[in-house]
């Protein structure tokens, strides 16, 4: 089968082609049961809006035109197993905890990983050992995953079952992986990777080794943020027999939807065809794309400084906000017509396609307006958060059995120092907990949170500005 094909879609295409008499769900259709004035952008996509009918297969046991997309990403992505995900990497970073972990388990987790991480552990009631990077002047992160760390920590926790990584971080950061899977290895335990942002490290051109070839077994991968997919599209790939297949797949089906979206799979088949097909014209005039952009930006240097980081994948661009905070210089781009990622304190994120996207004279003329809005701004210097030094080797003040069974209560920021969080404090995005829960909570830890709020940040809590859950007693 050519690798251009595209087998799901094209069998939602002859499915509506023989213009079906729907007695089944959804209820829409096909289209025809919809409300009019949201026809005008629904029209296209519900006639490919189906369900498990004769001939479109089924995602919980694929045998036909859902099995033969998996296969053909299986082989895109040289890998041994592929599932499609149709409630984001999120339920692949939560079913390949669930698969390796059992109650009371120990298992490595990257600290700044994405809060689905979080919510696995504490689903599986495993046993976290938490294991900070490394703080880069380079990037002005926390950033660098050290191989060195890594056999530390192995070596104090060897009954370890996995250790969970992720890479490139929200920023398109990257580190040395392929040494890292060689000493995860020398362990016999497998090498989870969260790679949300990083699918199309596959193709060739500039982009960093992909976890699969840098030796991870477990990888989960959001189509949706760097290749053209659909929100909430996903994959999942294995490799190996560190990790069994059969554990992923029970989880998946037991934490994924019965009724999953014909649209967001096909979106997947696509994407994979998308990739497939990319080649040398379309690297030819990305590259010139990506210069210019930076050029463009690079312009405003009494704005921002755009960061040129070693290891990192070119399609992110990170301004280094000079003067103010990332959330105003983000807030006037955002009303300028110039729409970022995510801001921080003092930096904002913009992510590029892989192919040339922005009209570059309309470019030019928004951030113009931009430098104009910012001249508005109060001079001062650029607020920038404190770097918390995390223990490189961490773990919980409580397991995740202990907490179930604890009474919970509100108190304000000044009572929250030396307290146990009950809940994780999470900006989003990038969906990174600040504070875990069942992490003591220290004085940095609030000083930044108290900053990130009169920012402007947004977090993922109710009513954080009255203070924090903790645990009662502790």
């Amino acid at each position: 089968m050519s690798s251009t094909n595209q087998p799901l879609y094209e069998a939602l295409k002859r499915n509506i082609s023989k213009n079906p008499m729907s007695f089944h769900v959804p209820g829409h259709k096909y289209g025809k049961v919809y409300g009019k004035e949201s026809m005008v952008h629904f029209q296209s996509i519900l006639d490919i809006d189906a369900t498990e009918v004769n001939g479109l297969d089924d995602l919980h046991a694929p045998e036909k035109a859902i099995r033969e997309a998996q296969e053909l990403a299986c082989h895109f992505f040289n890998c041994d197993h592929t599932f499609f995900l149709v409630n984001g990497t999120t339920v692949g970073n939560l079913a390949m905890i669930l698969a390796v972990c059992r109650p009371g388990n120990q298992i490595i987790v990257q600290r700044n990983c994405h809060k689905s991480v979080l919510n696995g552990l504490e689903l599986a009631g495993a046993s976290p050992v938490f294991l900070s990077p490394r703080y880069e002047d380079e990037t002005g992160r926390y950033s660098r995953v050290c191989v060195e760390d890594v056999e530390q920590v192995l070596k104090q926790y060897p009954e370890s079952k996995a250790v969970f990584l992720t890479y490139p971080d929200y920023f398109g950061r990257v580190y040395n992986l392929e040494e890292v899977a060689r000493v995860v290895h020398k362990y016999n335990i497998p090498l989870l990777v969260d790679e949300a942002h990083g699918v199309h490290f596959q193709l060739e051109g500039p982009f960093p080794k992909p976890a699969l070839a840098a030796g991870a077994d477990v990888v989960t991968q959001s189509a949706h943020k760097m290749a053209p997919a659909m929100t909430m599209a996903s994959y999942l790939h294995i490799q190996g027999e560190r990790v069994d297949t059969n554990r992923i797949r029970h989880y998946l089906q037991m934490l994924q939807s019965s009724s999953p979206s014909y649209p967001l799979m096909a979106s997947l088949d696509i994407a994979r065809s998308y990739l497939s097909s990319w080649g040398t014209e379309d690297l030819n005039l990305l590259l010139p794309y990506i210069n210019r952009v930076r050029e463009i930006f690079s312009s405003y240097r009494h704005r921002w400084e755009v960061k040129l980081t070693r290891g990192h994948d070119p399609l992110k661009l990170t301004l280094d906000v000079k003067k103010g905070t990332g959330f105003e210089v983000a807030n006037i781009m955002d009303e300028s017509g110039v729409i970022p990622e995510m801001a921080t304190s003092s930096q904002v994120l913009l992510v590029l396609g892989l192919a040339p996207s922005v009209n570059l004279e309309q470019l030019e003329f928004r951030l113009r307006t931009v430098d104009y809005q910012l001249k508005k701004v109060p001079d001062r210097a650029t607020i920038r958060e404190d770097q918390i030094p995390f223990p490189t080797i961490q773990q919980l003040e409580l397991s995740y059995s202990d907490m179930q069974g604890r009474n919970v209560e509100k108190v304000k920021w000044v009572e929250a120092e030396g307290r146990v969080a009950a809940e994780a404090l999470i900006p989003y995005p990038p969906g990174i907990p600040l504070v875990m829960k069942g992490e003591r909570i220290g004085e940095k830890q609030i000083h930044n949170v108290q900053n990130l709020i009169k920012q402007g940040a947004r977090f993922q809590n109710i009513d954080m500005k009255q203070g924090i859950l903790v645990f009662k007693g502790e």
